[in-house]
């Protein structure tokens, strides 16, 4: 059974996987059109037999997972300080290398499949040899360096959007609104002001890095998604299809404080501070839809988000870390946690009182 972690991970390999597959074929297809029959095939290629190409399409597609696992459990966090040029560039040169390793490979294998003899044969290392001083490697690299640039900008652009999101645009999920029912949970850091005070902005913005990175394990482990960044707080959403959304919702707010206490000496260390949040979790329909003319973005728009920034507010005024409504209780098996009744409350701008839920 895949964690929620590494589940992620495969599902941003695979679309990698799949731009390797397509453009592969593409190149494999052009490439035999130009060629034309299998007697016109240059000493330095493999000819195209049912067998070469089977093994072709594998390994591309085997490659692209490769990369795709290489580039988010390594790379990206080793040229994550730098801007988009430089970190495109530098995982470009990188990669250029990895390619040539990868040909070098595939090439012995796919010669050795064409002429049904060992890979360690004389035959398979000459013909490696004229392919490695022809004009064929030197297309076969530009086609995979092309491929390369098409997964790393896709790459950029999911970690920039979001992968959920970006998935979401290219396949048009929400091109037209749709009503679905979700769980929202509002964090909001506490003493955010004073902090920022004390630390001055250049500083703080280092501070928010960091607490938005010692947060993010666990909201990937419980499945959560991050709607918004605004300023100190963190808007997190499930949807109603997640097996067990409610229960994941709550055990990610702890998970949350959890893992921060766990880094409480490296925030002492370097900023003298240590934050900690308040949250509100409340669930309701939405209307959610592509929205936006001069940038698009996805958007839920609905009273539950209302109610559950007005909820959030009032975490203060009852002196509790996390505040729930009684829409949350009811879809929950409470037997982890001890719940407390505050009574019916009549929210900030609302007209309708709500029965709040305090949780241990």
């Amino acid at each position: 059974m895949l964690s929620p972690k590494h589940k992620r991970l495969l599902s941003q390999s695979l679309p990698i996987a799949i731009i390797w597959l397509i453009t592969g074929w593409v190149f494999l297809w052009t490439e035999q059109s130009i060629i034309g029959h299998q007697e016109n095939t240059p000493d330095s290629a493999i000819s195209l037999t049912p067998q070469v190409f089977w093994f072709a399409t594998f390994s591309v597609a085997c490659i692209g997972v490769l990369v795709g696992f290489i580039e988010y459990r390594f790379i990206n966090t080793l040229f994550k300080p730098y801007r988009f040029v430089i970190k495109l560039l530098g995982k470009f040169v990188f990669y250029v290398f990895f390619m040539e390793i990868i040909v070098f490979v595939t090439f012995i294998i796919a010669a050795s499949i064409e002429q049904s003899i060992s890979i360690f044969s004389n035959e398979v290392w000459e013909k490696y040899l004229i392919f490695f001083n022809s004009i064929t490697h030197t297309t076969t690299l530009i086609q995979l360096a092309f491929s390369m640039l098409l997964s790393l900008f896709y790459v950029e652009v999911s970690e920039h959007l979001g992968h959920s999101v970006l998935t979401n645009f290219i396949t048009g999920r929400y091109h037209h609104p749709k009503t679905e029912t979700r769980l929202f949970m509002f964090s909001d850091m506490k003493s955010s002001t004073q902090i920022a005070e004390t630390l001055g902005h250049d500083l703080y913005f280092q501070f928010l890095k960091s607490y938005y990175n010692d947060l993010s394990d666990a909201i990937l482990r419980h499945k959560g998604e991050v709607y918004q960044y605004v300023g100190n707080e963190i808007v997190l959403t499930w949807p109603s299809t997640t097996n067990g959304f409610v229960q994941l919702s709550l055990d990610c707010f702890y998970a949350m404080k959890t893992d921060l206490k766990q880094r409480q000496a490296h925030y002492i260390k370097h900023y003298g501070v240590f934050p900690d949040f308040k949250a509100a979790i409340h669930l309701g329909e939405v209307s959610t839809g592509e929205i936006g003319a001069l940038k698009k973005d996805i958007f839920f728009t609905g009273d539950v988000l209302n109610t559950a920034a007005r909820l959030q507010s009032e975490c203060h005024t009852y002196g509790v870390d996390l505040l729930v409504s009684k829409a949350v209780i009811d879809r929950v098996s409470t037997s982890m946690y001890q719940c407390e009744s505050l009574g019916l409350v009549q929210l900030k701008g609302k007209t309708q009182v709500v029965e709040l839920f305090s949780v241990h």
